[in-house]
């Protein structure tokens, strides 16, 4: 996926005024196939796997024993023998090497598929329409849930997405994919890059693996303790580590952050000040300028005595102190 095809903020309006197009087969997929398949995954991933009926899917996550990120990812039914991930692409090898390493001896069928599909995801209060226009005789699955249908080869449709807007995710051959990127923009969709997809979810506050989540984070520092079952029965791995750091208080908080006032555009890596303008609090994980705001936004891990949403700070951009606030997510 390119930066940007015709500018980022022209396809960024796209996804929230109308609909737009990302080329995702960068993304990957594994298959899990087995008797074995519910029990095994809900020992691996923080979500509560075994609440999925058929063609219902989750955001759920894939810790180490210390409780750190490896990876965010959505998990699939297709049925109560076969389920469908996608993985960020960054962490194909990571992750696939990580559930191996932990297959039971029978009942589960692990498979990496990523070098045989192809993705596009179409995002945008149109996208729906788009697609009944452009397909009307392939039903898409309910928000959050996932089909698979035969055309011409398998067809997976699936309906979350990464920009907060409406839309859904096509996986298809990578022989195939290139039609169907073309037929969705001949119906209408605005092509679009990664500039795009990332001040998109940031105007969400939706985390990026790599920046926002890593392997020496929890997802409740992330703020995503709606994504843990530390009841479920079973446990899962790194589940102790985080029970002890609930019952122990956080080490950090990833908080949102916008500027008072316009500026140069937030970057990952720029220092975040307390308000005294001289205290250090953290670094940002995330940041860019919102088309919505038209004013800076970021991410930052900072202590949670300094965390609470209406806290003045400081960004230091080039040497040079600029204030803001933090605020409650989402930032649009």
């Amino acid at each position: 996926m390119p930066i940007q095809y015709a500018g980022i903020v022209s396809e960024h309006e796209a996804v929230r005024k109308s609909v737009g197009v990302f080329d995702i087969s960068h993304m990957g997929e594994f298959e899990v196939r087995g008797s074995a398949a519910e029990e095994w995954l809900n020992g691996l991933l923080t979500n509560d796997v075994s609440v999925l009926d058929d063609g219902q899917g989750q955001y759920t996550l894939l810790l180490n024993e210390k409780g750190g990120v490896i990876d965010d990812l959505i998990l699939y039914r297709i049925d109560a023998e076969r389920y469908f991930l996608v993985v960020n692409a960054s962490r194909i090898e990571a992750d696939f090497f990580w559930m191996s390493r932990r297959l039971p001896a029978c009942g589960v069928e692990l498979t990496d598929r990523s070098i045989e599909f192809g993705a596009v995801a179409v995002q945008g209060p149109r996208s729906l329409d788009l697609w009944c226009d452009m397909a009307p005789g392939i039903t898409l699955p309910e928000r959050n849930g996932i089909a698979v249908y035969e055309a011409g080869g398998e067809l997976i449709l699936c309906r979350t997405g990464y920009t907060g807007e409406d839309g859904f995710e096509l996986f298809a051959a990578a022989d195939q994919i290139g039609h169907w990127f073309d037929q969705l923009i001949a119906s209408g969709a605005v092509p679009c890059g990664l500039g795009a997809r990332d001040t998109l979810r940031l105007e969400k506050g939706f985390p990026l693996n790599g920046s926002d989540l890593d392997e020496n984070r929890t997802p409740l520092e992330a703020g995503l303790g709606f994504f843990v079952k530390l009841d479920k029965p079973g446990g899962f791995i790194g589940r102790e580590a985080l029970a002890a750091q609930r019952e122990g208080g956080l080490p950090g908080i990833l908080v949102a952050i916008r500027l008072s006032e316009k500026a140069p555009p937030l970057r990952h890596g720029y220092t975040v000040l307390a308000a005294d303008g001289q205290t250090f609090l953290g670094e940002l994980t995330s940041g860019s300028l919102s088309p919505g705001l038209g004013l800076g936004i970021g991410m930052a891990y900072l202590p949670p005595a300094q965390a609470a949403i209406g806290t003045d700070v400081f960004v230091v951009i080039r040497e040079k102190l600029y204030p803001g606030k933090i605020v409650k997510k989402p930032f649009v």
